[in-house]
Protein backbone atom coordinates (compact mmCIF):
# COMPACT_ATOMS: atom_id res chain seq x y z
CA UNK A 1 0.00 0.00 0.00
CA UNK A 2 1.54 3.32 -1.28
CA UNK A 3 1.42 6.75 0.44
CA UNK A 4 0.45 9.67 -1.38
CA UNK A 5 2.34 12.04 0.15
CA UNK A 6 1.83 15.79 0.64
CA UNK A 7 4.00 18.44 0.13
CA UNK A 8 5.92 18.64 3.31
CA UNK A 9 5.02 15.43 4.87
CA UNK A 10 7.48 13.02 6.32
CA UNK A 11 7.29 9.44 6.59
CA UNK A 12 9.45 6.23 7.77
CA UNK A 13 10.59 4.40 4.90
CA UNK A 14 10.76 1.32 6.93
CA UNK A 15 7.40 1.41 8.03
CA UNK A 16 6.04 2.17 5.51
CA UNK A 17 7.31 -0.43 3.69
CA UNK A 18 6.33 -3.15 6.33
CA UNK A 19 10.34 -4.46 6.83
CA UNK A 20 14.07 -2.78 6.76
CA UNK A 21 14.83 -1.55 2.98
CA UNK A 22 17.94 -1.55 2.01
CA UNK A 23 17.63 -1.05 -1.48
CA UNK A 24 15.10 1.78 -3.26
CA UNK A 25 14.67 3.41 -6.37
CA UNK A 26 13.57 7.26 -6.77
CA UNK A 27 11.21 7.34 -10.50
CA UNK A 28 10.47 10.12 -11.94
CA UNK A 29 7.76 10.22 -14.85
CA UNK A 30 6.26 12.83 -16.92
CA UNK A 31 4.78 14.20 -20.38
CA UNK A 32 4.37 17.01 -22.39
CA UNK A 33 1.07 18.88 -22.49
CA UNK A 34 -0.74 17.88 -25.42
CA UNK A 35 -0.81 21.45 -27.96
CA UNK A 36 -3.91 22.25 -29.11
CA UNK A 37 -4.21 21.07 -32.66
CA UNK A 38 -6.76 23.36 -35.57
CA UNK A 39 -10.31 23.47 -34.17
CA UNK A 40 -8.73 20.97 -31.43
CA UNK A 41 -7.71 18.60 -33.24
CA UNK A 42 -4.51 16.79 -34.05
CA UNK A 43 -2.31 18.24 -31.55
CA UNK A 44 1.19 17.51 -30.76
CA UNK A 45 3.51 17.24 -28.01
CA UNK A 46 6.67 18.82 -27.74
CA UNK A 47 9.93 16.78 -26.17
CA UNK A 48 10.41 18.20 -22.71
CA UNK A 49 14.02 16.78 -21.05
CA UNK A 50 13.12 16.86 -17.40
CA UNK A 51 16.67 15.39 -15.30
CA UNK A 52 15.99 13.33 -12.36
CA UNK A 53 19.54 14.62 -9.73
CA UNK A 54 20.64 14.09 -6.55
CA UNK A 55 22.96 15.67 -4.08
CA UNK A 56 24.42 13.47 -1.21
CA UNK A 57 25.49 15.82 1.48
CA UNK A 58 27.34 15.44 4.82
CA UNK A 59 26.45 16.26 8.62
CA UNK A 60 27.78 19.41 8.24
CA UNK A 61 25.32 20.09 4.93
CA UNK A 62 27.98 20.04 2.79
CA UNK A 63 27.89 18.81 -0.80
CA UNK A 64 29.62 15.30 -0.78
CA UNK A 65 28.76 13.91 -4.36
CA UNK A 66 26.22 14.34 -7.22
CA UNK A 67 24.37 11.65 -9.59
CA UNK A 68 22.77 12.81 -12.49
CA UNK A 69 22.81 12.11 -16.60
CA UNK A 70 26.64 13.55 -16.55
CA UNK A 71 27.41 11.37 -13.49
CA UNK A 72 25.07 8.03 -13.32
CA UNK A 73 27.21 6.69 -10.41
CA UNK A 74 28.26 7.97 -6.77
CA UNK A 75 31.77 7.37 -6.05
CA UNK A 76 31.35 5.17 -3.56
CA UNK A 77 29.06 3.22 -5.52
CA UNK A 78 26.27 3.36 -3.41
CA UNK A 79 23.86 5.75 -6.00
CA UNK A 80 23.31 4.56 -9.92
CA UNK A 81 21.10 6.95 -12.17
CA UNK A 82 19.53 5.07 -14.77
CA UNK A 83 20.42 7.45 -17.39
CA UNK A 84 19.12 10.48 -19.47
CA UNK A 85 15.39 10.64 -21.19
CA UNK A 86 14.85 13.48 -23.11
CA UNK A 87 11.34 13.47 -24.09
CA UNK A 88 9.31 11.56 -21.41
CA UNK A 89 7.80 9.10 -23.67
CA UNK A 90 6.04 5.85 -22.66
CA UNK A 91 4.34 4.85 -19.85
CA UNK A 92 6.08 4.46 -16.53
CA UNK A 93 9.31 5.96 -14.81
CA UNK A 94 10.85 8.03 -17.26
CA UNK A 95 14.18 8.29 -15.18
CA UNK A 96 15.34 6.06 -11.59
CA UNK A 97 18.01 6.56 -9.62
CA UNK A 98 18.85 3.61 -6.93
CA UNK A 99 19.81 4.27 -3.63
CA UNK A 100 21.46 0.78 -1.71
CA UNK A 101 20.61 2.01 1.83
CA UNK A 102 22.92 -0.04 3.39
CA UNK A 103 25.95 1.29 1.14
CA UNK A 104 25.37 4.46 1.72
CA UNK A 105 28.53 5.76 3.49
CA UNK A 106 28.14 7.06 7.14
CA UNK A 107 29.08 10.48 6.35
CA UNK A 108 26.38 10.65 4.02
CA UNK A 109 23.37 12.34 6.51
CA UNK A 110 20.46 13.05 3.70
CA UNK A 111 20.42 12.42 -0.02
CA UNK A 112 18.12 15.22 -1.62
CA UNK A 113 16.49 14.67 -5.32
CA UNK A 114 15.80 17.53 -7.89
CA UNK A 115 14.21 17.51 -10.94
CA UNK A 116 15.08 19.94 -13.57
CA UNK A 117 14.14 20.98 -17.28
CA UNK A 118 16.85 21.20 -18.99
CA UNK A 119 15.57 22.54 -21.90
CA UNK A 120 14.39 25.77 -19.95
CA UNK A 121 10.43 25.20 -20.31
CA UNK A 122 8.08 25.44 -17.60
CA UNK A 123 6.34 23.19 -15.56
CA UNK A 124 3.41 24.89 -17.45
CA UNK A 125 4.23 22.53 -20.48
CA UNK A 126 4.59 19.12 -18.24
CA UNK A 127 1.58 16.64 -17.27
CA UNK A 128 1.24 13.86 -15.22
CA UNK A 129 5.40 14.61 -13.49
CA UNK A 130 5.66 12.66 -10.23
CA UNK A 131 8.08 11.18 -8.06
CA UNK A 132 7.89 7.71 -6.35
CA UNK A 133 10.22 5.64 -3.72
CA UNK A 134 9.75 1.80 -4.73
CA UNK A 135 11.13 -1.10 -2.72
CA UNK A 136 14.00 -2.53 -5.38
CA UNK A 137 13.57 -5.60 -3.12
CA UNK A 138 9.72 -6.42 -4.37
CA UNK A 139 8.76 -3.84 -6.78
CA UNK A 140 6.56 -2.27 -4.62
CA UNK A 141 5.97 1.21 -4.23
CA UNK A 142 5.87 3.01 -0.79
CA UNK A 143 5.55 6.36 -1.74
CA UNK A 144 3.86 8.46 -4.26
CA UNK A 145 4.42 12.46 -4.42
CA UNK A 146 2.63 14.51 -7.41
CA UNK A 147 4.98 17.04 -8.92
CA UNK A 148 2.25 18.55 -11.41
CA UNK A 149 1.61 21.57 -10.02
CA UNK A 150 1.87 23.64 -13.22
CA UNK A 151 3.63 27.23 -13.30
CA UNK A 152 6.09 28.85 -14.60
CA UNK A 153 9.42 26.54 -12.38
CA UNK A 154 11.63 25.26 -14.52
CA UNK A 155 12.81 23.25 -11.58
CA UNK A 156 11.46 21.51 -7.88
CA UNK A 157 13.10 19.83 -4.77
CA UNK A 158 11.46 16.82 -5.11
CA UNK A 159 12.09 15.02 -1.84
CA UNK A 160 14.89 14.17 0.74
CA UNK A 161 16.15 10.42 2.26
CA UNK A 162 17.95 11.50 5.68
CA UNK A 163 18.98 9.23 8.35
CA UNK A 164 16.85 10.10 11.87
CA UNK A 165 17.86 8.18 14.96
CA UNK A 166 19.60 4.96 12.67
CA UNK A 167 16.54 4.71 10.17
CA UNK A 168 16.14 6.45 6.58
CA UNK A 169 13.06 8.88 6.39
CA UNK A 170 11.85 10.58 3.44
CA UNK A 171 10.42 14.15 3.97
CA UNK A 172 8.34 15.17 0.16
CA UNK A 173 9.90 18.96 -0.10
CA UNK A 174 7.99 19.72 -3.31
CA UNK A 175 9.44 23.14 -3.58
CA UNK A 176 9.85 24.93 -6.89
CA UNK A 177 12.64 26.28 -8.20
CA UNK A 178 14.53 27.51 -11.57
CA UNK A 179 17.93 26.46 -13.08
CA UNK A 180 18.91 24.05 -15.82
CA UNK A 181 20.74 21.46 -13.56
CA UNK A 182 20.53 20.92 -9.77
CA UNK A 183 23.79 23.31 -9.33
CA UNK A 184 21.27 26.23 -9.89
CA UNK A 185 18.70 24.70 -6.95
CA UNK A 186 21.66 24.42 -4.40
CA UNK A 187 21.06 27.74 -2.22
CA UNK A 188 17.23 26.08 -2.47
CA UNK A 189 18.39 23.28 -1.01
CA UNK A 190 20.56 24.47 2.25
CA UNK A 191 16.78 25.68 3.55
CA UNK A 192 15.76 22.01 3.63
CA UNK A 193 18.84 20.47 5.33
CA UNK A 194 18.21 20.84 8.87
Amino acid sequence: MSVNLQKGQKISLDKEAGSALSRVVMGLGWDAVKSKGFFGFGGSRADIDLDASCVLFDTNNRPLDVVWFRQLKSRDGSVNHSGDNRTGAGDGDDEQISVALSQVPADVKSIVFTVNSFTGQSFAQVENAYCRLINAADGKEVARFNLSVQGNHSAQIMAKLYRHNGEWKMHAIGENGTGRTFDDLLPQIAVHLN
